[in-house]
């Protein structure tokens, strides 16, 4: 059995059923599914980084659709929504946005000791939450029990008190821990017992953030495959984080210098991606 080498640096065996799941995962048919696996198969050799499977597989995929391929480009997009996360919580906030919830970002409220800056505040059927995003650089980062722990330190300092957010009297009554990768063991189970919510890329079960991009069809325009990374760049600095977003003012494209050809190609992307089925 081939091994490969993660992110870490670790080394594991090639998991060709992993691959095959996440090609489907993307929308592609079974036919270029096994195409692409064969191509790749010739290309293993003893060591082979994982990040250069992926970017194989991604090259090969996006010649035959760029919608699949933007799709499978997803947690390398979450990651481009860094290196800080300030972009990762305003695609946070479209999430919750997309769900029926008022948002607010970046607030200081007042504790009963200290003062606090909460990256997310939502309220929906009267239920005002706080919004802790968590956002690692890197695919291999978790985040662990010492996370929980800590939110629900300044949870429960900023909790039966009144603050002027949505009304003049709103009470932080719930809290969420959001991150782009994954919560240890210890930390679900901390966070379960204490009443947290948490979402992470796959958590919870069914309904982690990956299912909820999908389901929605929520992409971040860091997918998109027809743009260049400064252009992305670009569109994020002027609140275009989602590609429903940038369907709803795509004359940002004209403006951060598109040509009338490119942005075509922008837009059939954007589309496809918008009204793919899985």
């Amino acid at each position: 059995m081939i091994k490969v080498t993660k992110y870490s640096g670790e080394l594991v065996s090639f998991d060709q059923e992993k691959l095959v799941q996440s090609l489907r995962k993307s929308g592609a048919n079974e036919e270029d599914v096994q195409t692409i696996l064969k191509a790749i198969q010739k290309e293993l050799y003893e060591g082979i980084p994982t990040k250069k499977i992926y970017r194989l597989a991604f090259k090969l995929l996006k010649a035959r659709s760029s919608a699949h391929a933007a799709r499978y480009n997803l947690r390398t997009a979450i990651l481009a929504l860094g290196p800080a996360g300030f972009f990762f919580e305003k695609f946070v906030a479209r999430i919750f946005e997309y769900q029926g919830y008022q948002t607010r970002l970046n607030l200081f409220l007042e504790g009963k000791c200290v003062s606090h800056e909460l990256d997310v505040v939502l309220k929906k059927d009267m239920q005002v939450s706080m919004v802790e995003c968590k956002f690692h650089g890197n695919q291999d980062g978790k985040s662990d029990v010492h996370i929980p722990m800590y939110i629900l330190s300044r949870f429960n300092d900023l909790k039966n008190r009144t603050y002027s957010v949505f009304t003049p009297e709103d009470e932080i009554q719930a809290c969420w821990i959001v991150t782009n990768n994954k919560f240890t063991e210890e930390a679900i189970k901390f966070g379960d017992c204490s009443g947290l919510q948490l979402l992470s890329w796959d958590y919870p079960q069914h309904e982690g953030l990956k299912h909820k991009i999908d389901q929605f069809h929520l992409y971040p325009i860091t997918c998109l495959t027809t743009l260049a990374a400064v252009e992305k760049d670009k569109l994020l600095m002027r609140d275009i984080i989602t590609v429903f977003d940038l369907l709803s003012q795509p004359e940002w494209l004209s403006k951060i210098g598109l040509s009338h050809h490119r942005i075509k190609n922008v837009l059939r992307e954007t589309h496809l991606l918008c009204e793919s089925t899985m």
